[in-house]
């Protein structure tokens, strides 16, 4: 949406010039309109999700909440009708929404509860989802590229817990064998450090989107033709005027450029990084096992962001190849966040042979021996 330039052209929230949200005429969904106003209602599908999956793993014990929930927000709903009834249209919703809900409670799957910090961790995807609704929704009333940054940075740790999430109700997950061994290879440890640098180049990059000046620095591999660009008043200056000159371009100044730069230096260095623990999976663990596999996938998600980031330049930052460089980026994101929590699970402290097992480790080693349970 940013790529567009599409990011403020709904100004108020949380209607859509003075239409309930959700009752915008389809025919003026026209230009940036389009844009920001179907990412308001994919944001609004993915906080239903999130929340149906919250109380999804609590199981049966979300019936009753369901029934309550939902009671109290046909009576609101009600109260406010009567209240308000110029505004009829959203109360009904309000109080549609309560319907579901407290019908959903005496349909909801009878299943036993998710273990509990699955259960937190559903509970912390719904607080994250509304609180980045929030800084979405702050972003457009109080007009400040701060927020953006925040609500951008928010949405990939979203992405990377829901991720988590799903991993670990797969049968991968389940089924990996437990290494009680110190990590000498420090697997872990280049895994996470990697990780944490997408994330910063991540918040680098939002950060320059949230600037709206274009780029900063328009030539690739170069700099203004250099190595690194001089960043004096008088360089600026012709910097604007010729950016002026060709596209109108807001006027930059020399922390953007020199922002842009670190945000190379940084790719470079993920780069190295994420290259060096390919090699070290594949050299120690050998290039047919899971780990090094994921890292090879992982690097070539890496490369593929370079080649992105380097097409937007030339490109002139063109919106779809710069969508594309930020969607690559989650991934990259992604994969490194999810490699290391496998290699976390994977490599153990030796401290962890010393807990007791519990009931369903004691069944397999049962199931597995020739001893018959009683």
């Amino acid at each position: 949406m940013t790529s567009h330039e599409a990011g403020l052209a709904v100004p108020d929230w949380p209607n859509t010039y003075g239409y309930n949200m959700f009752f915008f005429p389809i025919s003026k969904w026209v230009g940036g309109v389009f844009f920001e106003h179907t990412h308001r209602l994919d944001a609004s599908l993915v906080g239903l999700l999130t929340t149906i999956l919250a109380f999804w793993l609590f199981g049966h014990k979300s019936r009753r909440t369901l029934r309550f929930i939902g009671g109290i927000f046909m009576v609101m709903g009600a109260g406010l009708c009567l209240v308000f009834p110029a505004q009829a249209a959203e109360n009904l919703l309000i109080s549609g929404i309560g319907l579901v809900a407290f019908v959903a409670g005496f349909f909801w799957p009878n299943c036993e509860p998710a273990p509990k910090w699955l259960r937190t961790l559903g509970v912390i995807a719904f607080v994250a989802v509304v609180t980045q609704g929030l800084l979405g929704g702050l972003r457009v009333i109080k007009l400040k590229d701060e927020l953006g940054i925040f609500h951008a940075t928010l949405a990939q740790l979203f992405f990377l817990l829901i991720c988590s999430m799903a991993l670990f109700q797969t049968d991968f997950w389940r089924r990996l064998p437990i290494r009680l061994e110190n990590d000498n290879h420090h697997f872990r440890f280049f895994f996470t450090f990697t990780t944490s640098l997408i994330l910063l180049q991540l918040i680098l990059g939002a950060t320059m989107r949230h600037q709206h000046a274009g780029l900063a620095i328009p030539d690739f591999p170069t700099a203004y033709g250099k190595i690194w660009p001089a960043t004096d008043a008088n360089s600026i200056a012709r910097y604007n005027q010729n950016r002026q000159e060709v596209m109108a371009y807001a006027p930059i100044t020399a922390p953007q450029v020199e922002l842009q730069m670190v945000h190379r230096i940084l790719a470079l260095l993920i780069f190295v990084s994420v290259t060096l623990c390919a090699w070290r999976t594949r050299h120690f663990l050998g290039s047919q096992h899971w780990l090094a596999r994921f890292s090879a996938v992982w690097l070539g998600l890496v490369l593929a962001q370079i080649c992105l980031g380097a097409t937007t330049i030339w490109t002139g930052k063109s919106a779809d190849i710069a969508t594309a460089h930020v969607a690559c980026g989650a991934l990259c994101l992604v994969t490194g966040g999810l490699a290391s929590i496998l290699s976390f699970r994977w490599l153990t402290s030796p401290l962890a042979q010393a807990r007791p097992l519990g009931k369903n480790e004691v069944t397999s080693l049962l199931a597995s021996s020739s001893i018959p349970a009683k």
